[in-house]
């Protein structure tokens, strides 16, 4: 049976993308998004919920949200889910993250005057 990974998620950057580079000479970015959640209680009172994901970005793709992405900017991202362990004070702890395989800026700030790539859509293969 085949196997299926994969995240789209509408939301806005919690902050600038950070970066660098591994020993191997690739480039990684590192951001976050925020996805709301909006629904009426059973008392009818608007209730309101924010969800962070970690996301991350490699190689061109990565230098591509550093040059473009900014803290507030709406975008929508598609990726696979990947969690990475780690072992600290003995006790193991587990991160959860999205590596970014499209990504799509979907507003504009009127007085942003920003080159971008030729296609809407940002992909990596």
């Amino acid at each position: 049976m085949a196997t299926l990974n994969r995240v789209s998620l509408i939301g806005r950057l919690g902050k600038d993308p950070d970066s660098h580079f591994t020993p191997k000479g690739s480039k990684v970015a590192q951001f976050s998004i925020a996805v709301d959640r909006r629904w009426r209680n059973a008392e009818g009172e608007a209730q309101h919920d924010t969800d962070w994901f970690n996301v991350e970005a490699w190689g061109k793709l990565g230098e591509v949200c550093q040059n473009y992405l900014k803290k507030g900017r709406l975008v929508y991202i598609d990726g696979r889910l990947q969690t990475d362990r780690y072992e600290k004070g003995g006790d193991m702890h587990y991160y959860t993250k999205i590596v970014l395989r499209n990504i799509q800026l979907l507003d504009r700030k009127p007085e942003e005057e920003v080159e971008e790539p030729g296609e809407d859509e940002l992909a990596v293969d």
